[in-house]
């Protein structure tokens, strides 16, 4: 078989699935504005990750090989602006009706996961372990886009409705100040990590 469909969803959905950069602002979003308020922003990040996804299968990382500073460059924005999306949890504050507030939209979700070294790390080995060599570009791509969005559709909004639960237990309440500082520091920890080991992909 071209692409190893089973073994890659499992990869992938472990992946889509564990705490990450997405995941950990996608939660805190969540528990900001609640799940319905956050819908677009959510769908923005699981269309977001096909920005990476078709360049990637198309050849980009070809230029890795002869441009190899770029991918340096990339990397260091792509860490700041996460490191960036941690602070801006961090100084969040629980409640969900609060409808004053303005929530973040599609566009801003679309930028997350180009953003996010977890997800090239994770896309790059999916293309490079679960692909049969000699598989047509155009076909290994679209497998590996429909199986990511599929899992996206699923997890994405979970993580973002547990925020909405976590902000109905504890908004106004003196935890919630560390409950967001924890969250940032996962999202920071999390892509430090991707970044200095190379990625639990």
């Amino acid at each position: 078989m071209p692409v190893a469909i089973a073994n890659f969803t499992l990869f992938a959905a472990s992946q889509v699935a564990t705490p990450g950069p997405a995941n950990m602002v996608l939660l805190a979003t969540g528990a900001r504005f609640g799940l319905r308020r956050a819908l677009p922003f959510v769908a923005g990040v699981a269309l977001g990750k096909q920005l990476i996804i078709w360049p990637i299968g198309l050849g980009l990382m070809t230029l890795q090989e002869t441009v190899p500073l770029l991918f340096v460059i990339l990397k260091w924005i792509s860490v700041a602006y996460i490191l960036y999306l941690a602070w801006r949890v961090a100084g969040m504050r629980l409640g969900v009706q609060d409808a004053g507030a303005t929530p973040p939209g599609f566009i801003a979700g679309l930028a997350v996961h180009p953003l996010n070294p977890k997800a090239w790390a994770m896309i790059t080995t999916g293309f490079t372990s679960y692909v049969s060599t000699g598989t047509p570009a155009l076909q290994a791509t679209a497998t590996v886009a429909i199986c990511l969005l599929t899992l996206q559709l699923i997890f994405h909004p979970l993580w973002t409705f547990a925020g909405a639960r976590i902000a109905a237990t504890l908004a106004g309440h003196a935890s919630e100040r560390y409950l967001m500082w924890t969250l940032a520091a996962l999202t920071a920890a999390s892509v430090l990590v991707a970044l200095f080991t190379g990625g639990r992909a």
